[in-house]
C-alpha cells in the first residue's frame, strides 16, 4: 500500500496537469472541482500552477468541427479563439475563491532559450507572490508542428523542472498507471513506482482519442524526468482531485530520487 497522501499535502510547490477530456465537452462542468480542489490547497499556503490542455477542445464545437483540423492554421486559429474561453470559464470559477488567474502560453523553443526560459520563470515566481494561480498551456497560435510540446504531460513536466517544484500530479481519466492496459479485465493499479524502477516489461502505449493526446508513455515519460530531479509524481483520476490533494492515498505514485534535495535559487 503506498502512503503518498501525506506526502502530497506537505508540498509547498505543486504543478497540478489537467487534459483536455477532463475540462471540455460533457466534461465542462468540472471545471468547479478542479478550482475548488487547487483553492483549498492555496489556502493553505502551497504555491500551485496548473498547466491544462484544452485550448483546441474548446475551439472546436465553436466552428462545428468534430475532429482536431490536420491543417496548422485552423488549429491554430481554434487554439486562439479556445484558449481565451477556457481562460474565462477558469477565472469565472477561480472568483468563487476570490482568486484571480494568471495565463502563461509557452513554446519549446521559450524553454530551451536561456534568456526566455528565466523570463518565464520570473513571472511565475511573481504570479506565486501575488497569489495569482497560474495557468499555463502551450502557446499554439504560434508553435510550428516542429517545436511543439506534443502533449502536455511534457509541458507539465518541463515546467515543474523550470520553478523546482516539490510535486508533479498528472490527472487522467484512468486512476493510475497499470501493469497492462486498464481495458484488460487482469490489469492491476500499480500505487507506487520506488525510484530507479525499471519499467521496461510493461505495455504502456500512447493515445489519441481526437481531442486530447498522451496516453500512459506521455505520463511515464514525464515523471521519469521529474523524479531522476527529485520531484515526486503522482498519476491518479481527474475525478480523484479533491481527495488526492487533501492527503488520500490514490493513483500511482513515482518516488522521487533520494539523493536530491530541491533547493530552490
Amino acid at each position: 500500500m503506498s502512503d503518498h497522501g501525506q506526502w502530497l499535502v506537505s508540498a509547498s510547490r505543486i504543478v497540478v496537469k489537467i487534459g483536455s477530456n477532463s475540462v471540455t465537452g460533457e466534461n465542462e462542468g468540472k471545471i468547479d472541482q478542479l478550482v475548488d480542489a487547487l483553492a483549498a490547497v492555496m489556502s493553505r499556503g502551497a504555491e500551485v500552477v496548473l498547466v491544462s490542455s484544452g485550448a483546441i477542445a474548446t475551439g472546436m464545437p465553436l466552428f462545428d468541427f468534430d475532429e482536431k483540423p490536420t491543417d496548422l492554421e485552423t488549429y491554430q486559429a481554434l487554439a486562439a479563439v479556445g484558449q481565451f474561453r477556457l481562460l474565462t470559464r477558469y477565472q469565472k470559477s477561480l472568483e468563487r475563491h476570490g482568486i484571480i488567474a494568471g495565463q502563461v502560453l509557452l513554446t519549446l523553443t521559450d524553454i530551451e532559450k536561456t534568456e526566455s526560459r528565466d523570463n518565464a520563470k520570473k513571472a511565475l515566481e511573481r504570479l506565486f507572490q501575488l497569489r495569482a494561480l497560474p495557468i499555463v498551456n502551450e502557446n499554439d497560435t504560434v508553435a510550428t508542428t516542429e517545436i511543439r510540446f506534443g502533449d502536455n504531460d511534457r509541458l507539465a513536466a518541463m515546467v515543474a523542472l523550470l520553478i523546482q517544484a516539490d510535486a508533479l500530479v498528472l490527472l487522467s481519466d484512468v486512476d493510475g498507471l497499470y501493469d497492462m492496459p486498464p481495458t484488460n479485465p487482469e490489469a492491476k493499479l500499480i500505487p507506487r513506482v520506488p525510484f530507479g524502477t525499471d519499467l521496461g516489461n510493461l505495455e504502456i502505449a500512447g493515445t489519441n482519442t481526437g481531442v486530447g493526446t498522451g496516453g500512459a508513455i506521455t505520463k511515464v515519460a514525464a515523471a521519469l524526468s521529474c523524479t531522476e530531479a527529485g520531484i515526486g509524481v503522482v498519476i491518479t483520476n481527474a475525478d480523484n482531485v479533491a481527495r488526492t490533494l487533501t492527503g488520500e492515498s490514490l493513483g500511482t505514485f513515482f518516488e522521487p530520487n533520494p539523493a536530491i534535495k530541491i533547493a530552490r535559487k
